[in-house]
Parts: structure tokens; C-alpha cells; sequence
């Protein structure tokens, strides 16, 4: 079949293009490169398609091919809708006066191609308004139907969306949001050096963890099974690596290798199929929504060149791309070239790249300190991880699996419900079994813990206070409040019960938004009320990333089809949503680069406290005899509070304690001393005496040659202090009493 019409036909669609109102970058071509039939059974079929035009040098170029089952006069209709609203409509007889098209009249039977050029007059080409270049993924259709112009049967359907070569899916704007997570990562990093392992510090928000999680919401946000505006299905696509899909062709061909050996099929799933496929999104009204093809059916008339039955016109594996029709995950991850079968494997593969590097990263540094140990002595800072790097790299790896365990449980949902492979649904269960298992045993250790320390010290304190237990088991709690150390439960709950929805309701896109948007709600409802972030900061933070969530599945839900919204609504709200999380990315970016200048500009607060008290116990080390802190007349009570309270200690007043003797109670020697020398020295034989004597026993002491002598003291008498004989003349010895 040949595609011909008169100029002013060719530029309607161009012309209502043009209207769409955004505009970033720059462009001189409208182009198509794709296209899909929207008739079944049709008795004219289009297998090639290919029309540009050029701005600059106001020329049309096309290139058509197709099969036609008998020759036939026919009759056309071009439609052409700008964000769901028609606005332009061309009924055409090629065999008339006014639009002859030699080719077309009638169209012939077998196959057949048709290729040329049409010059556009200025009058016509200086209607297209210049936002029609630069709008990224434009929102527009044209349709093209031919009927037979004797019984007015439907012979064809081709349809096709714009295409200018502009997109919001980048790989710049996926290296700026890598590079967010990078400083991220590099500024939590520099805080826990700085904290020392202090026991109870915490990261300032935004973290890395908080920084993954939020792009892995907007990645999420483009999985689910509805009509998303062309805008907003290529920007959610720049946060994918945040999930773990990354393309490599290599990895995706050993993949389908893997799965060709394991039962899988790859005759439409297969990352060489993907290659020379054009991606058309399902929809129940038409069964062919279209997106990765962008298309616009133009017609000319002149400088033609022709071929029928098989010449130059007829179509080869090369020239043709197949229609393939997608939906939901499955339509996001084979945008970026990966086959829907090679979603859970590819993510497990990136998963275990990562593992890897980190392990070498942290052998290649144990090697370097035993090296540097051999000739000389390292900083004792790093004689922590000497000892511990295996412990190390078990806590990167359960950090690892904390931060991606919701994308983990719905790549693994999905790959029970859509894979192909028994060896990928193996190991799709078993690691989700393993990280869930990991997950819950900290959780239950924890758990166990602080009802523990409830129990014996009334509350669970000492999970931030001993250094041990917060070297071990901080990373689930470290960001919140002592009284809320248990969020974590509920936000691994909530990341499983986020993935379970997406990937199991997959092609249900009004059940997917709802089920989101009740998990969103909840938790928002959560850190509203409990606040549980020990910086106040990170409570402002993840309270608003919240909200910017709930928000953005309200926004998804107006692209939900049954609900039956305009396709400017739609649009309008794709805009908003793109608007908004840009913005909120943009907040973030901030706040970590204010981070680090504050971190750069600030004494750390734990080196401090550090130096504070090594500069108290070096005031206690060198006391001197006149110092009042070593009278004896200084209140000991207050001497324990000021100078014996631990970090361990609790906060309120300590009681007990002795108090001090008054000197005119003291009955000292100088207020009565004995008067003759051995009366002092009678009194501590008859001292020890009596004390023996409260044991049962007798002691003998020998003065005068008897060792028969024993003394019980009288039944009221009282321990005495020893007299001290200070041998001075005048001076009395200290007399202890009762």
C-alpha cells in the first residue's frame, strides 16, 4: 500500500503538533521511526514506514512498503489528536481530481513500496510553530484508515505517535541522580568516621538509604499498568539503576543463554528480539496504545519512486521492525532494552557485581594495614577494622539487603508470576527466603535485647549507650529516637507489602494504585505521629519525601483507565508529577551539600565530648594535697555526683552517702589523751580482746609469762579506735572511740 496525499493533508498533523505546550531543547526534525495497525484482520497490510521532516531544508522524506491481497480503489481518512482531543480530520479519494494519486488508484495487488521526497511551500511550513521541535516526548497521534470505496469495508488501520528526537529519558539526568547518591553515600561515610563509632550518633538527613529509597519510589511509580503520559514514562525511567536494572548487552545475552538451557523461551523475549522491536503499550480499549514508536503518517505526491511486487519495496528482517505489545513492569524494563524474563537475574547479577567489588575493596584494604604493620605502626583509628573486617563486610551486606529488600521482593514476585526459567524461579525464591530470613533474625535479636534491658533498667537505652550492641545492630535503628528504636519493623513490613502489590497485581493498574496509595497513606500516618527521627532535620525530611509519595500515587491514579480521564488531565498531571519530584530531588541535593559544609566547617561534637573528659581525669590525676577536691572535710556525697558518674549512670541524684563528722564530736586525742603511756597500749590489747571474744574465741596476750589469761569485755562495750603515741612532749596520741 502507498501513503499519498495532497500538501495541505501532509501538514495537518505537524501543524496540531505544534500546539503542545512545553519546551526544552532544540530540533529541526519530526520524524518517525515505528508504527503500529490498529485493524485485525485487515486486507492491507503496512510493513514499513518511515517519514521525516526537515525544518531547515522544508522537505519531506518517506519511505512506505506494505502487501495488499487484491488491487481495489479506496478511500482515506487522516485523524490526527493532540492529548486525547481531536483536532484535525481529512477524508481523501486518491482516484479524485483534486487529490490523484497515481500510485493509489487503484492500490495493487502484491507487494509493493514507495519512496521520495516533497517540498513543503513556505506558507505551509511557517504554520508549524517552533514548540512542535523542542517538546520532549510529545503527547500526539495520527491515524490513517482506508476503506474500499465500493462497500465502504475497512481495508486498514495505521495510527503513529510524533517523534522529534527530544525525551526526558537521559543519561545525563541518571548520572546527575547516580552522582546525588554518590555524595550521599560519601557524606554518611565521612559522619560515621567522625562520630568514631561513637555509640548513639546519628547520620544528619538525607542519607544514603533515604536518598536510594526515594528514587526507587519514582522508579516504582513508573511500573505500574496504566496510560502514563510519554513525559513522565521516560523521566521515571532515569532512576532504574536505583533498582539494580542496568543494561549490558553481554550479561543479557549469558542471561538468555541461561535461560534457553533452563526452559525458557526467547522466541519474543529475548534481548535480540527487544532490538528490532517497537514497544506499543496495552490498553483494554484498543489493545494497542502507542509509546516507543512515535509516529505520523505525512503523504506526498511527487518525486516518487515506486515498486510493486517485491522490487525495491519489499520488506527484509532489516528493514522492519516487529510490533511488540507491552504493559506495566514489563513495558519498563524493556524499555531499557531488558528482557521482562531477565529482570530478576539481571538485578541478582548487578547485586552480586556489587558484592564482589565490596569484598575485594575490603580484602585489598586488610592487605594494605598487614603490609604497613610489617614496616612500621599504623593510626590506631584503624585497628578496629584490623580486627573486625570480616564483621565489616556482614554489616555492608546486611545494609546492602535492608536497602534493596522492597525492589528485591517485587522482582522476585514477578519472576513466580511471568518467568519462564525453573532455575531463575529457584533462585528468585530461595534468595528472597535467605534475605527475609537475615531481616527477621536482627529483628527478633533486637527485639529480644530490648526487653531484656527493659526488664533489668526499666527501659531500652542501652541499645544506643553500649558500645558493643551499637556496633553490632545500629544500622536498622541509628536515625531514631531511643523510644522509637522499633520503626524499623514497620518499614521493612512496608517495603515488602509495597512490592508485593506492584508485582502481583501487575496488568491491574487501578488494584496497583489503590493498594499504593492505602500502603503510602499508612505510612505517612506513621511518621506524622510518632516522629521518630532523632534529628529533627530527619524528621522534616522523610515526613515531606512522604507526603511527595502519597501525592504521586494520587497522580497515577488519574492515569488509571478505568476511571476514564481525559488525556489532558493526563498529561497535565504528568507534568505536575515531574515538576514536583524534580523539585524534591533538587531539595535533597541541597541539603547534602549543606551537610558537608557544616561537617567541613564544625568541630565534630564526639571529639568534644572526647577531649573534654580526657581533660577531666588529667585535673583528677594531678591533685595536690591543698586541693579542696582531697579534703577530707569536702562533702563526699557531692564529690560522688560530681566526680564518679559514669556514662552509664542514670541522670538522677544519687542517695546514700555519709556525712561528715563534726570536729567538736570527734574525740580526738588532743581532747582526751591517756595519761600514762600504757594505758593506751592496755586499752588495744583489750580491744582485740573483746573482738576475739564476739567470735567465740580467746586470745592470750603475754606480758607477764601467763598464757592462761583471757578477758571478755563487759556486755555494753563498744569497738574502740588504737591510740597513737605521737612521742612529742606535750602532745597527746589520737584516742579512736565509738
Amino acid at each position: 500500500m502507498k501513503f499519498h496525499s495532497t500538501c495541505s493533508t501532509m501538514l495537518a498533523p505537524l501543524l496540531l503538533l505544534g500546539t503542545l505546550p512545553l519546551g526544552v531543547l532544540g530540533g529541526d526534525i519530526l520524524q518517525t521511526n515505528g508504527f503500529s495497525t490498529c485493524q485485525a484482520n485487515s486486507d492491507i497490510q503496512v510493513n514499513k514506514l518511515n517519514i521525516s521532516f526537515n525544518r531547515a531544508t522544508k522537505k519531506i522524506d518517506f519511505d512506505v512498503a506494505g502487501t495488499s491481497e487484491k488491487a481495489q480503489n479506496v478511500t482515506a481518512s487522516m485523524t490526527v489528536t493532540a492529548y486525547g482531543k481531536q483536532v484535525y480530520q481529512k477524508n481523501f479519494n486518491p482516484c479524485s481530481s483534486d487529490n490523484f494519486v497515481a500510485q493509489l488508484c487503484p492500490v495493487p495487488a502484491g507487494d509493493f513500496a514507495a519512496q521520495g521526497e516533497q517540498d513543503i511551500p513556505d506558507s505551509f511550513a511557517s504554520q508549524i510553530p517552533s514548540i512542535a521541535f523542542t517538546v520532549p516526548d510529545l503527547d500526539g497521534q495520527a491515524t490513517l484508515q482506508l476503506k474500499s470505496l465500493d462497500s465502504g469495508q475497512p481495508l486498514a488501520c495505521i495510527t503513529s505517535t510524533v517523534d522529534n528526537g527530544k525525551s526526558l529519558s537521559v543519561p545525563a539526568v541518571s548520572y546527575v541522580a547516580a552522582g546525588i547518591a554518590g555524595a550521599a553515600l560519601l557524606l554518611s561515610g565521612i559522619s560515621a568516621l567522625g562520630a568514631g563509632a561513637h555509640a548513639g550518633s546519628a547520620t544528619p538527613s538525607p542519607t544514603f538509604g533515604e536518598v536510594m529509597g526515594w528514587f526507587q519510589s519514582m522508579a516504582l511509580n513508573g511500573m505500574m499498568s496504566v496510560q502514563y503520559p510519554g513525559v513522565y514514562r521516560s523521566f521515571t525511567k532515569n532512576f532504574a539503576f536505583s533498582g539494580g536494572i542496568i543494561y549490558w548487552e553481554g550479561m543479557q545475552t549469558s542471561i538468555d543463554n541461561f535461560r534457553k538451557a533452563t526452559g525458557g523461551n526467547l522466541t519474543t523475549d529475548s534481548v535480540s528480539y527487544l532490538k528490532n522491536a517497537t514497544l506499543i503499550y496495552d490498553t483494554s480499549s484498543t489493545n494497542l496504545t502507542k509509546r516507543g514508536m512515535e509516529n505520523l503518517v505525512l503523504f506526498a505526491r511527487d518525486s516518487l519512486t515506486t515498486n510493486v511486487n517485491g522490487t525495491d519495496g519489499s520488506t527484509t528482517p532489516a528493514d522492519n521492525k516487529v510490533m511488540h505489545i507491552v504493559h506495566g513492569i514489563q513495558g519498563y524494563v524493556e524499555e531499557l532494552t531488558i528482557p521482562q524474563a531477565n529482570t530478576f537475574m539481571t538485578v541478582l547479577l548487578i547485586f552480586a557485581i556489587v558484592i564482589a567489588a565490596i569484598t575485594v575493596g575490603i580484602l585489598l584494604f586488610k592487605v594494605i594495614l598487614e603490609t604497613w604493620a610489617l614496616f612500621g605502626s599504623f593510626p590506631k583509628s584503624l585497628t578496629s577494622f584490623r580486627k573486625r573486617y570480616w564483621w565489616l563486610l556482614a554489616k555492608t551486606i546486611t545494609n546492602l539487603i535492608l536497602l534493596l529488600y522492597g525492589v528485591w521482593t517485587l522482582y522476585c514476585v514477578y519472576q513466580f508470576t511471568n518467568g519462564d526459567s525453573w532455575a531463575a524461579k529457584l533462585l528468585a525464591g530461595i534468595t528472597l527466603g535467605i534475605f527475609t530470613a537475615i531481616l527477621a533474625f536482627f529483628a527478633w535479636k533486637i527485639w529480644q535485647l530490648a526487653n531484656r534491658f527493659k526488664k533489668l533498667e526499666g527501659d531500652a537505652t542501652a541499645l544506643f549507650e553500649d558500645k558493643e550492641i551499637w556496633r553490632r545492630y545500629s544500622l536498622f535503628y541509628d536515625a531514631y529516637k531511643k523510644s522509637y528504636w522499633w520503626i524499623f519493623v514497620p518499614y521493612i513490613v512496608y517495603m515488602f507489602a509495597r512490592g508485593c502489590v506492584i508485582a502481583g497485581a501487575d496488568g491491574h493498574g487501578l488494584v496497583q494504585t489503590s493498594g499504593q496509595l492505602i500502603i503510602e497513606s499508612l505510612m505517612f500516618i506513621l511518621l506524622l505521629w510518632s516522629r521518630p527521627y532523632s534529628l529533627k532535620s530527619g524528621n522534616w525530611i522523610n515526613i515531606v519525601i512522604q507526603v511527595v509519595r502519597v501525592l504521586s500515587v494520587v497522580c497515577i491514579l488519574v492515569f488509571v483507565e478505568q476511571l476514564g480521564i481525559s488525556q489532558t488531565t493526563k498529561t497535565i498531571s504528568g507534568l505536575i508529577l515531574v515538576v514536583m519530584q524534580s523539585v524534591l530531588t533538587a531539595v535533597l541535593a541541597i541539603l547534602i551539600a549543606v551537610n558537608a559544609i557544616i561537617i567541613c566547617c564544625r568541630d565534630n561534637p564526639h571529639r568534644k565530648k572526647r577531649k573534654e573528659a580526657e581533660k577531666l581525669n588529667r585535673d583528677l590525676d594531678n591533685l595536690t594535697p591543698l586541693d579542696a577536691r582531697n579534703s577530707l572535710l569536702m562533702d563526699p556525697t557531692e564529690y560522688k555526683h560530681t566526680s564518679m558518674r559514669g556514662p552509664m549512670v542514670s541522670a538522677s541524684p544519687l542517695k546514700g552517702g555519709y556525712d561528715p563528722v563534726p570536729i567538736s564530736e570527734q574525740q580526738t586525742g588532743f581532747l582526751n589523751r591517756p595519761r600514762f603511756p600504757g594505758e593506751g597500749q592496755e586499752g588495744l590489747l583489750n580491744d582485740a580482746a573483746s573482738i576475739a571474744g564476739r567470735h567465740g574465741r580467746s586470745i592470750s596476750h603475754d606480758r607477764s609469762g601467763s598464757h592462761d589469761r583471757s578477758v571478755s569485755p563487759p556486755p555494753n562495750r563498744a569497738p574502740r579506735l588504737p591510740d597513737v603515741d605521737f612521742g612529742a612532749p606535750g602532745v597527746g596520741g589520737y584516742r579512736g572511740h565509738a
